[in-house]
């Protein structure tokens, strides 16, 4: 299936809403989540049927990566996982568990997770809600005060890219609600 070059840039990673602000695609990779200028990061991939089959399945505490959510369905690849592969711009794998504060505080960042965008099969977060969060997005929280609990066995390793393992474990919370 052939994708609209501005649609494609649409849905990678944090350039997703960006249609009515930019009249052309951007010529460069969509900016990732810990950036300023990022409008959204609602972390829906290009393509929900083909993961990239090595993306690895473990967790940031070494055993294998556990389930974040699948109501929402979450996961850059929507598979339920915190998994990253070469297209997502975000690195959506931070598993967390979003409150008030954090959902204000990406709000006011361009990147509203709260508002449901059918156009584009994203209901919308509620306080309680697990989703796959951008590292860098979770670590700017964190240094604000506003980082919401992660669940370790759900978060990707890739993580480390952004943050500590001491950070992560701060904010943990047990798998299971």
């Amino acid at each position: 299936m052939r994708h609209h070059p501005l649609l494609l840039s649409l849905l990678v990673g944090c350039g997703v809403g960006t249609a009515s602000q930019a009249p052309t695609p951007p010529a460069d990779p969509a900016p990732t989540c810990g950036e300023t200028e990022a409008p959204a990061c609602l972390g829906i991939g290009p393509e929900t049927d083909a993961p990239v089959p090595d993306t690895a399945r473990v967790s940031v505490v070494g055993a294998d990566l556990a389930p974040c959510s699948n109501d929402p369905v979450t996961g850059f690849f929507r598979d339920g996982l915190c998994r990253t592969g070469p297209r997502d711009r975000g690195v959506h794998v931070v598993c967390a568990e979003v409150d008030v504060d954090f959902l204000q505080f990406t709000a006011d960042r361009g990147n509203d997770l709260s508002t449901p965008r059918p156009e584009l099969g994203f209901a919308g977060l509620d306080p309680g809600d697990r989703w796959c969060l951008c590292a860098d997005r979770w670590e700017e929280a964190r240094r604000a005060g506003v980082a919401p609990r992660v669940v370790l066995d759900a978060t990707h390793p890739a993580v480390l890219r952004s943050t500590t393992r001491a950070h992560l474990d701060t904010h943990a919370v047990q798998a299971t609600p």
